[in-house]
């Protein structure tokens, strides 16, 4: 099934949508490197600081607007759309999975319509099961009532829908997997570049035992231009790099910074009454919390995902994820959100 070719002319450039972000920025230029050319998809409040020396055209539109993804979709052969709200926590959840999923809705029903031959939908390792008895795979899909919190309930009913226009419609798209990205251009930055960022000036000064799967951006972007060469439409890809404790990501980032590491192992439950408290604040003041009772309620899990049949199938490799930490300390500051 893997090594089909693409249906796309070398001449059309590429759209890519969500190329302020963090993950949208690095797949434009991955792109670019690849010899593609590339038209990006901005909205007009979107921040502009990935959008310096961007290697292509730039066009502003939502991705929540059928007008806007028609205009922004002529002239063009294929499509990534990395584009979505990733956040853990809003004031309204339901906005978050409204986004996530009409936004992705209105992006494919446009590509359909402008016949676009090639398509690499960015969807998350969020829309699948951990597994207790070791690195889950892209067989584990999680359901829409098993996902906690919003964000992961958005990605699952995206990457549903997505799922289902090409079984029923045809839609060409091959679906990504991206565990948790780090490196730089991070501008917001992502939850867990805010980890990196008050680990880094120690204000982290415990942890919970819990693990994730930390990869390269950069890395992550190649595997997007090597989904987009090889992939098979309607197949999952999981784009990850090493299963990392917090505990050790934690012990990295304060050796990198010259500090000492955090060593207090705390329970899980105590903190719920903490995030709560987090939470309502959040809720007069509109800024995140870094403490949630859905981050709490993930952490009892150790999200850990095997890129076997990415590395199999698509050729896909990852650096290890400390030379990831490093060049995202390097990039926070530069932009002096670290000391």
């Amino acid at each position: 099934m893997a090594g089909e070719v693409s249906i796309h002319d070398s001449r059309d450039p590429v759209l890519i949508t969500g190329v302020s972000g963090f993950v949208g920025a690095a797949v434009a230029r991955a792109f670019a490197r690849h010899g593609y050319a590339v038209r990006g998809l901005v909205r007009s409040s979107s921040p502009t600081a990935n959008l310096a020396d961007f290697p292509g055209d730039i066009v502003t539109g939502d991705m929540r607007d059928p007008q806007a993804m028609a205009s922004a979709m002529r002239g063009v052969s294929a499509l990534a759309h990395v584009a979505a709200d990733y956040r853990l926590w809003a004031r309204d959840p339901e906005d978050i999975v409204r986004t996530n999923r009409e936004g992705t809705r209105i992006v494919m029903e446009a590509a359909l319509d402008a016949g676009i031959g090639r398509i690499v939908y960015t969807s998350s390792v969020a829309t699948l099961a951990p597994d207790p008895a070791g690195p889950a795979d892209e067989d584990r899909p999680l359901t829409e009532q098993g996902a906690i919190g919003a964000y992961k309930r958005s990605k699952v009913v995206a990457e549903r829908l997505v799922e289902e226009m090409v079984a029923e419609r045809g839609l060409p798209a091959v679906i990504v997997n991206p565990s948790t990205p780090i490196g730089p251009r991070d501008v917001r930055p992502t939850p867990t570049g805010r980890i990196l960022v008050e680990a880094a000036s120690g204000r982290i000064p415990a942890f919970v035992d819990t693990g994730l799967n930390l990869v390269h951006v950069d890395d992550v972007a190649e595997g997007h231009v090597a989904a987009f060469e090889r992939g098979v439409p309607g197949r999952r890809y999981i784009l990850g790099g090493e299963d990392v404790t917090l505990r050790t990501l934690l012990a990295d980032i304060a050796q990198l910074c010259g500090r000492k590491p955090p060593r207090i192992d705390l329970p899980i439950a105590p903190l719920f009454p903490i995030a709560w408290c987090a939470e309502a604040i959040a809720q007069m003041t509109g800024r995140e919390p870094m403490l949630t009772r859905d981050a709490l309620r993930m952490s009892r899990y150790h999200m850990y995902f095997s890129s076997a049949r990415a590395e199999r199938e698509l050729g896909y490799t990852a650096r290890p994820y400390r030379e990831a930490i490093a060049d995202a300390l390097v990039w926070f500051r530069s932009e002096r959100m670290i000391g």
